[in-house]
């Protein structure tokens, strides 16, 4: 494998529910996926779907190293992910973006103090440079003028796009987004998948899961079926035109 160009490297991963602390699974019972092969390359769309309870936000965690990885071998932005200290998480994650669904946005803080904040624990020092970098990311997300608004004072649209930008900041080679348009009616979401695209084509791979398979026939791309506690590529061009 050629981690230099690869975001994700999974081979023979096994992945359960823990505690969080607990260094091995409890039993085959909190087994939730196994057998879990998956390469994602620099600028690649890959989109998870399944069912609730498939394992798609599962994989997700495990990417950003919310869940521990303790069986196979696993990779994500040159980092390997197996025992991964926790000292070692917080740097991981500044090499990628994380998109939730619920935001997780601070509402006592304005646009700009949202990126701001996260920037400062991240390792931005210069004044000069993070104003710099946050006028550029809300440009991307078509903020610009929206930075000193409040989070209630922002549509569901607006508070998903600064979500985006927040994951921008530190130029991640890999976003992951957890069903980032399941909350939105279908003209923001396609605005959603519109700006990802232009994200995707500045060489930043994108990881998502959906239920929404109406806007991966407007945008194709690689789709992984979750079921059954495994994964497998599929070809949703056929199903559509089936």
């Amino acid at each position: 494998m050629d981690r230099n160009k690869s975001v994700i490297e999974l081979r023979g991963v096994s992945i359960y529910h823990t505690d969080g602390e607990s260094k091995r699974p409890k039993s085959d019972d909190e087994l939730v996926l196994t057998d879990v092969n998956l390469s994602v390359e620099e600028g690649e769309m890959v989109y998870f779907i399944g069912r609730v309870g498939s394992g798609k936000s599962t994989l997700l965690k495990t990417l950003y190293a919310e869940i521990q990885l303790l069986e196979g071998e696993g990779y994500v932005v040159g980092m390997p992910l197996r025992n991964l200290k926790r000292s070692e998480i917080p740097y991981l994650r500044r090499k990628m973006g994380i998109v939730f669904q619920d935001y997780q946005l601070l509402d006592d803080r304005n646009a700009f103090y949202n990126l701001y904040d996260v920037m400062r624990a991240t390792g931005w020092e210069k004044e000069a440079d993070i104003r710099r970098r946050i006028d550029e990311v809300l440009t991307v997300v078509g903020l610009e003028t929206k930075a000193y608004k409040m989070p209630h004072e922002l549509s569901g649209g607006e508070q998903q796009r600064l979500v985006i930008a927040r994951a921008l900041v530190n130029s991640p080679r890999l976003l992951l987004a957890d069903e980032p348009t399941g909350n939105l009616d279908p003209v923001t979401a396609d605005g959603i998948m519109q700006l990802f695209e232009r994200i995707r084509s500045r060489g930043t791979a994108i990881v998502m899961s959906t239920h929404n398979t109406a806007l991966i026939e407007q945008y194709p791309a690689r789709t992984i079926m979750f079921a059954k506690g495994k994964i497998r590529e599929i070809d949703l061009d056929e199903s559509f035109s089936a």
